[in-house]
């Protein structure tokens, strides 16, 4: 059953990547802030973003802004461009893609841990009901011994399900103490 999961997730995985790289996705940019057009007749003041793909050495105004404004500001070119900010960035779309891909993987470890100790619960709670012995220290559930022979290693498993059993209906007890002093007694545990 897990070999099934594990291959359809690896198959996911192998087909969105291959999706992904399908796509084109461009790790540099020149990416400039200018002021709006209308700054230059002195009416506005609001800033826009202007983005396009270039070498590094023309990530300027005039490469740039100047195509894409056309008419706006025809002939106060030297007055519009000095007011921009233009920074050539670089990213590493694969570097993205792998943290991305660790984290989902994370994940969903975790979701298969919490669904295995989801379908354990029972397990331990028909287990240490079936069989309760009440234990008063923690130091006798060690030197409790189980019968030899054969049946030694499915007692050793019964043993170790008694104890982490044992070990959660104590902390409930202690939480529903806990709950209990604080809400109703309005007391702190100490």
């Amino acid at each position: 059953m897990w070999h099934k999961v594990l291959i359809s997730l690896t198959v996911v995985v192998v087909l969105h990547s291959v999706i992904v790289q399908a796509q084109s996705y461009e790790d540099v940019r020149c990416k400039c802030v200018c002021p709006n057009p209308s700054v230059v007749n002195g009416t506005q003041s609001n800033r826009n973003h202007y983005i396009g793909n270039v070498p590094p050495n023309k990530c300027n105004c005039e490469t740039v802004i100047l195509p894409r404004m056309g008419d706006d500001i025809k002939g106060k070119e030297q007055e519009f461009c000095p007011r921009c900010e233009c920074k050539y960035e670089s990213r590493n779309t694969t570097i993205i893609k792998v943290v991305v891909i660790i984290v989902i993987w994370i994940i969903s470890l975790l979701v298969i841990y919490m669904l295995f100790l989801i379908c354990l619960d029972p397990l331990l709670n028909k287990r240490a009901k079936g069989s309760y012995q009440e234990h008063t220290n923690e130091e006798d559930e060690t030197s409790t011994s189980v019968g030899g022979g054969s049946s030694h290693a499915m007692g050793v498993r019964g043993n170790v399900l008694n104890r982490v059993g044992h070990q959660q209906d104590k902390w409930k007890r202690q939480v529903r103490e806990q709950r209990r002093n604080i809400y109703d007694r309005h007391t702190m545990l100490n």
